[in-house]
């Protein structure tokens, strides 16, 4: 069980991620309505928000450290802030400006931060073979860093993911699989597309632990990362733990959602991760008043970032062919094609 001060610090990150995401909806939909253009607006190209993800995130990273490695997917931003990437430069990068993680090349798909050790894709379940060499680098080196690689449940039946718990097994690596279960692939149900309802069950092939947290809750999630981070970074190999969160947003900003039964998003609202956590603080002695000002500290946070995104200057056009290729040697000639 987390303590107090725990579980005050996971509500922040959780109720900072998931104001973030509304801002960020907010001003990605400016100047793209009524007629959707995913080109128009401060923030061009496609988003892919988090709400609803936040426990998973929270109750996971609380037990990492800077020097941990971990992989994120195309919906990134809650583990982003969990494990403590810049929020400025993080919301610069989606802006697209040149003070951004990677100048504004990277966009939010490819969030990439050295400092905390913490990179994302855009491809499914790609997380997951970076993870496993930072896992066996960390091995080499004969320390107790450990590698999380976070994806959704539709990227477990991906080949990148098999190919991760196979070579993770058999090098008996310190890394853990966060499996994100928010029930859609896209657009089609779980069952759909997928032969197991318990993603944790792909370790059993593997010969690795696996747990499955059946509710967003970020004290289950909390616990049960705690079992596996601590075997991970005590030599006792690789767990898969898949979390159910659930998805508040569609696929993508601009999804109509025209395949989601009412019912299906009705259920997710009354599946609130953020205000489940808040109850427990109460039973804490955690006040409202309290509760108030952290979520008034955390969306503070969350407008100094956009306002900071929003103030930093475009890269020049011509900066879009630095940091791409290395630059041959003066008079070196390409062969032929």
């Amino acid at each position: 069980m987390p303590s107090v001060t725990e579980l005050r610090e996971i509500y922040e990150e959780m109720v900072t991620a998931r104001r973030y995401e509304k801002r960020l909806q907010e001003e990605y939909l400016e100047g793209k309505q009524p007629a959707f253009d995913i080109s128009a607006g401060p923030i061009p190209g496609e988003l892919h928000l988090a709400a609803g993800h936040e426990a998973s995130a929270a109750g996971v990273c609380q037990h990492l450290r800077d020097a941990d490695t971990v992989t994120a997917p195309h919906r990134p931003h809650h583990i982003a802030i969990s494990k403590g990437v810049d929020l400025n430069r993080m919301t610069a990068e989606i802006f697209g400006r040149r003070t951004g993680l990677s100048k504004g090349k990277g966009g939010h798909m490819h969030l990439f931060d050295p400092d905390v050790n913490f990179a994302c894709s855009g491809i499914i379940a790609q997380g997951c073979p970076p993870a496993v060499g930072a896992a066996m680098a960390a091995k080499k080196r004969n320390t107790d860093e450990v590698a999380v690689a976070f994806l959704g449940e539709g990227a477990i039946d991906q080949g990148g993911f098999f190919e991760s718990l196979n070579l993770a097994s058999v090098r008996n690596l310190p890394v853990v699989f966060v499996v994100e279960d928010n029930d859609w692939a896209i657009s089609m149900p779980k069952e759909r597309v997928t032969d197991v309802s318990n993603g944790a069950q792909r370790a059993e092939g593997h010969d690795m632990h696996g747990v499955r947290v059946d509710r967003d809750d970020a004290v289950a999630v909390y616990e049960a990362a705690a079992e596996a981070v601590g075997r991970a970074r005590d030599g006792n190999g690789p767990t898969i733990l898949e979390v159910q969160v659930h998805r508040r947003m569609g696929h993508f900003m601009g999804d109509a959602e025209g395949y989601r039964p009412d019912e299906d998003v009705e259920a997710a609202e009354m599946r609130d991760s953020v205000e489940r956590l808040a109850a427990d603080l109460r039973k804490h002695g955690v006040d409202d008043d309290e509760l108030t000002a952290i979520r008034d500290r955390a969306s503070a946070r969350v407008e100094e970032a956009i306002e900071f995104a929003k103030e930093q200057p475009e890269p020049d056009p011509e900066e879009a062919y630095e940091d791409v290729f290395t630059n041959p040697p003066a008079g070196a000639t390409g062969g032929e094609d």
